[in-house]
C-alpha cells in the first residue's frame, strides 16, 4: 500500500502509471505527462474545429450530430457567455479568446476523466496559467477602454455626503472601499485558478478513495480476516457502482467548470470595460 500515490492522477510527472496497484508504468520523453496531455488536447481541438471553421466560412450547412454539437458549443459560448457578459458592441473581438479557453479547459477536463491518463486542470500550475491569461486581458481591456486614470477612478466609490457625520467619514470610507475594490480586482485571477483546480482535484480524489476501499479490504482478506472475506464483494460492488455514478457526474463537472471559468472571465472583462454597469 505504501507505493500507491493517491494524487498520481492529479500530479504531474515524467511517466504514466497504467496500473497503480500493479506498478506498471512507462517513462515519457522530452516533456512531462501534463504537457503531453495539453498538446493532445490542443491537437484534438485543432483536428475537430478547423474543419468546422472552414465549413462555417464556406457557408455550408452542418452535417451530422457531431458537427452540430461542435457548432452548438461555439454558439453557446457566443450567445450565452460572451454577448450578455461583455456587451453587444464589444463581444465579437473576445470570442477567439473565450472559445479557446472554453474548449481547452473542457478537453483537458475530459481527458482527466479517462483512466490512467491524468488531469492537468487539477494542478494549480495549469489553472494558474489560464487565470493569468484572463487576468492580463481583463485589466488590459479595462485600461484600453477607460484609460489608466479612468480605470483607476472606476474603483473609487461615489459617496453623497448630506450630513456632517457623513462628510467627516466619507474620506475614510472612500479609501477603505477603494482598497477593497483594488484587492478584489487583483484576486479575481486567484479565484479563477483556485476554483478550477480545487473542483477537479476534489472530484478525482473522491473517486480514488472509493476505489481504494476495494484494495484495502482485499489486503485485509489476504491477511486472513474472515470479516474481510465476507465483506469483499459487497464493498467492491458498492464501490464500483458509486464510482461509476460519480464518473458520470465528473463528466458534468468537467463541462460545468469549463463554462464557469469562461463565464467568469467574460463577466470580469465586461465589468472592467464598463465599470459604470
Amino acid at each position: 500500500m505504501a507505493n500507491i500515490n493517491p494524487f498520481e492522477h492529479v500530479s504531474d510527472s515524467d511517466h504514466i502509471m497504467l496500473f497503480e496497484t500493479l506498478g506498471v508504468s512507462f517513462d515519457l520523453p522530452f516533456l512531462t505527462k501534463f504537457m503531453w496531455l495539453e498538446l493532445l488536447a490542443a491537437g484534438v481541438i485543432l483536428a475537430i474545429f478547423i474543419p468546422v471553421a472552414r465549413r462555417v466560412g464556406n457557408g455550408d450547412a452542418p452535417k451530422g450530430r457531431f458537427t452540430n454539437a461542435c457548432e452548438f458549443l461555439l454558439t453557446f459560448v457566443r450567445d450565452q457567455i460572451a454577448r450578455p457578459s461583455i456587451g453587444e458592441h464589444d463581444y465579437v473581438r473576445f470570442l477567439p479568446l473565450l472559445w479557446t479557453l472554453f474548449l481547452f479547459i473542457l478537453v483537458n477536463n475530459l481527458l482527466g476523466v479517462l483512466p490512467f491518463l491524468g488531469s492537468p486542470t487539477a494542478e494549480l500550475y495549469f489553472s494558474g496559467a489560464m487565470a493569468l491569461i484572463a487576468f492580463v486581458v481583463i485589466h488590459a481591456q479595462g485600461i484600453i477602454a477607460n484609460g489608466t486614470r479612468g480605470y483607476i477612478k472606476s474603483f473609487i466609490p461615489h459617496i453623497e455626503a448630506n450630513d456632517t457625520l457623513t462628510k467627516i467619514l466619507a474620506p475614510i470610507i472612500t479609501v477603505v472601499i477603494f482598497l477593497i475594490e483594488i484587492l478584489s480586482a487583483l484576486i479575481r485571477g486567484v479565484v479563477l485558478a483556485v476554483r478550477l483546480a480545487a473542483n477537479m482535484l476534489a472530484g478525482h480524489t473522491v473517486l480514488f478513495v472509493l476505489l481504494l476501499f476495494i484494495r484495502l479490504i482485499g489486503v485485509a482478506a489476504n491477511d486472513g480476516s474472515d470479516a474481510a472475506h465476507l465483506l469483499f464483494w459487497p464493498v467492491a460492488g458498492a464501490s464500483i457502482v458509486v464510482v461509476t455514478l460519480l464518473s458520470v457526474l465528473e463528466l458534468f463537472v468537467a463541462c460545468l467548470q469549463a463554462f464557469v471559468f469562461t463565464f467568469l472571465t467574460a463577466t470580469f472583462i465586461g465589468l472592467a470595460m464598463h465599470p459604470e454597469h
